[in-house]
């Protein structure tokens, strides 16, 4: 099984005419009571990647290492400049010519789908480690002074070899200290490496001659139209699923949540945007996209609906909690979340999603644009964002039409997803109309929240007479089930008596004539 480490670290290079590595007095930066040296460590790390290195056109780094206290598999995500995930998984009894372990495979299932990764780079490092420890013998961080050289594993590829320091904060360490250590590494000559990475140096230092590196497509659209609007906005939403992709696998908070987000973000696009892009391609997407969104939903939703409950259950006075209450919840949930969980993770791994993400890359590659694709954004894009506008309009006015119960329960929901498309719509025309479309998408959400607090409510219900049926027939008490949903429903009348007056701030004449002013 692969485990995490989270790296925060620093890169420098000393930029001395001899090209010799002078280190400072380092027990001068403050908190070092004592450099202590470690000794020197042989290291030998073959990096993989596809033959189109679609790895490290995201800075991700594969790489097979011997030698020094964690030889294994590494697989290196980015986090923030500086901050990576370092996910590692032991080597198995074999040659150097072993297979990826299938647990970090998965983690780059995303970006390269059924494309075969092959070695790319061998890099083979002197590493002299000095630990830089407090008065206590605690490790603030480890420095490294790695003398390398890089073996490009392609025919025609060249060689380099550099000197490089590398410091790495302890684990729970403060990232200040690595600003003290950098600061009285600069006063000695020392500089920040220009290469995020050993592997990005090694590739830029060793290309074939005459090879340039391979560039990620742009599609066909000119500068400042609506379709490179529009164009833009659909690859920061297929880079989100795809970067999404892996903290999903790991369990990560919130990760479902933000890849649905991008799964829906690009149907809206579609939808809205329709006088920018062929629909006849689009739909056939989006159809898809729906399908995704809605796997990925059971297992966010239910993680949804456990907070809204525990949060309910938290607010219940002592003397009301009658029964086993807060475990009923807990092995309810747990029956359904290793369920659901499985079946994201077969998903995540099935040839649908990984078709669904090819077609998204081929779209983006050479999109389907019609004619009105030229068109100024100031012109098309704030008609679109109407369009949904008033599409909400008629799905607000339906549901404040109807009685309280079960169709007007519908009529919010569909509302709400009507409101949550124009928001969508608002965001994408953002950086064309400005303020006047963050504005209206502030409304927009305003909108969508109170709507989905409203739908969070039926939802709950119905989740909460299944607690009380399971309760009662266990023997249980079943009074409060009762009262939390009763309290969920008075929530829920609540919302429809505050939806006229959210809808009236949404529907001020200003807010809509701003888009076209």
């Amino acid at each position: 099984m692969a485990d995490t480490k989270r790296e925060i670290e620093r890169k420098f290079e000393f930029t001395a005419a001899d090209g010799r590595t002078r280190l400072p007095d380092l027990t001068r930066v403050a908190g070092v009571a004592a450099v202590v040296d470690q000794g020197v460590m042989e290291l030998d790390a073959t990096y993989y990647d596809t033959p189109g290195r679609r790895l490290a056109a995201d800075s991700i780094t594969l790489r097979r290492r011997t030698g020094g206290s964690d030889e294994g598999w590494h697989l290196k995500l980015p986090v923030a400049p500086g901050v990576r995930d370092e996910i590692r998984a032991p080597l198995t009894a074999g040659t150097a010519g072993e297979a990826v372990p299938r647990d970090l495979l998965g983690l780059v299932r995303s970006r390269v789908r059924d494309t075969e990764l092959v070695p790319l780079v061998r890099l083979l490092s002197s590493r002299d480690v000095l630990h830089l420890v407090d008065g206590d013998g605690t490790l603030l961080a480890e420095l490294s002074t790695d003398t390398v050289r890089a073996e490009r594993l392609v025919p025609g590829g060249g060689t380099a070899e550099w000197t490089e320091i590398e410091v790495e904060l302890a684990d729970g360490g403060d990232p200040a200290f690595l600003d003290a250590v950098e600061k009285k590494l600069r006063k000695a000559g020392a500089r920040v490496s220009d290469a995020p990475s050993k592997l990005a140096r090694a590739l830029a230092e060793t290309e074939p001659r005459g090879k340039a590196a391979p560039a990620k497509p742009t599609g066909g659209a000119g500068q400042n139209t609506s379709a490179s609007h529009v164009l833009g906005y659909l690859r920061e939403q297929v880079a989100s699923i795809v970067a999404h992709d892996p903290a999903v696998r790991r369990d990560l908070p919130d990760s479902v949540h933000q890849m649905r987000v991008a799964t829906r973000r690009l149907r809206s696009a579609f939808k809205t945007y329709r006088k920018v892009l062929d629909r006849t391609v689009t739909d056939p997407l989006g159809d898809e996209l729906k399908w995704l969104g809605a796997e990925l939903g059971v297992d966010r939703d239910l993680e949804v609906l456990t907070e809204r409950l525990e949060s309910r259950i938290a607010e219940v006075p002592g003397t009301l909690l009658l029964g086993p209450v807060a475990a009923r919840l807990r092995i309810w949930t747990v029956s359904r979340r290793s369920g659901s969980r499985r079946k994201t993770l077969d998903v995540l791994d099935s040839k649908r999603y990984l078709a669904l993400l090819e077609s998204l890359d081929v779209l983006l590659a050479d999109p389907p644009l019609r004619s009105a694709a030229s068109r100024s954004p100031h012109k098309l894009l704030p008609k679109a964002v109407l369009g949904d506008y008033d599409r909400l309009a008629g799905r607000v006015e339906h549901a404040l039409a109807l009685d309280p119960g079960e169709e007007r329960d519908v009529a919010m929901h569909e509302a709400r997803k009507a409101a949550k498309r124009a928001r969508y719509a608002a965001e994408l025309a953002d950086p064309a109309l400005g303020k006047p479309a963050r504005r209206f998408a502030k409304r927009m959400k305003s909108v969508q929240t109170l709507l989905g607090d409203h739908q969070d409510s039926v939802v709950a219900r119905e989740s909460l007479r299944t607690l009380a049926i399971e309760a009662q027939a266990a023997g249980e008490s079943a009074f409060t089930w009762g009262l939390l949903y009763g309290h969920e429903e008075a929530q829920a009348v609540e919302r429809e008596r505050e939806l006229p007056e959210v809808w009236a701030k949404a529907s001020r004449p200003a807010l809509r004539d701003g888009l076209t002013a």
